[in-house]
């Protein structure tokens, strides 16, 4: 019995963790892509004074379908969302509402495959981001949201 699990730990495990990272490893590489463009767009205003944070969401969409993410804000900054895709050809939306399902944005626009909302919130507390494919060439499209603020 101690063999067996010797030679397990030894062989099957490294090959069992070699599969399971080629598996997943697809997934995951179109998320850093879309962080990757998602930095790319905070990138100008980052190097007007606004501070980027590190925080950042990711995932995957069909066309037309919408995930909602939270996020802290407080009274007396003003905040960018930056959503973005690697997929070339694909439309995306973000808008930002407050914690009573209000729209809070002051401006959203779309340009390619990168999509902006600017918010000062009127009152600190959650506020939900709504990231949104509205169409793509993917079944799938990655996507990756980040932030940042300025007093």
């Amino acid at each position: 019995m101690k063999r067996y699990a010797l030679r397990f730990f030894s062989v099957g495990l490294p090959v069992a963790l070699a599969a399971l990272f080629f598996v997943t490893s697809p997934a995951f590489a179109y998320v850093n892509d879309a962080l990757s463009f998602a930095y790319e767009a905070a990138n100008p205003y980052a190097q007007q004074g606004w501070l980027i944070r590190e925080d950042a969401w990711g995932g995957d969409l069909g066309a037309g379908d919408k995930k909602a993410v939270t996020a802290q804000l407080f009274r007396g900054n003003r905040y960018m969302f930056f959503l973005a895709t690697d997929v070339e050809t694909a439309s995306l939306r973000v808008n930002i509402y407050d914690s009573e399902g209000k729209l809070a944005e002051s401006k959203s626009w779309q340009r390619g495959r990168f999509a902006f909302a600017e918010v000062r919130p009127r009152a600190t507390g959650t506020y939900y981001a709504i990231v949104e494919v509205l169409s793509s060439p993917e079944e799938r499209t990655g996507w990756a949201l980040v932030y940042g603020f300025r007093q």
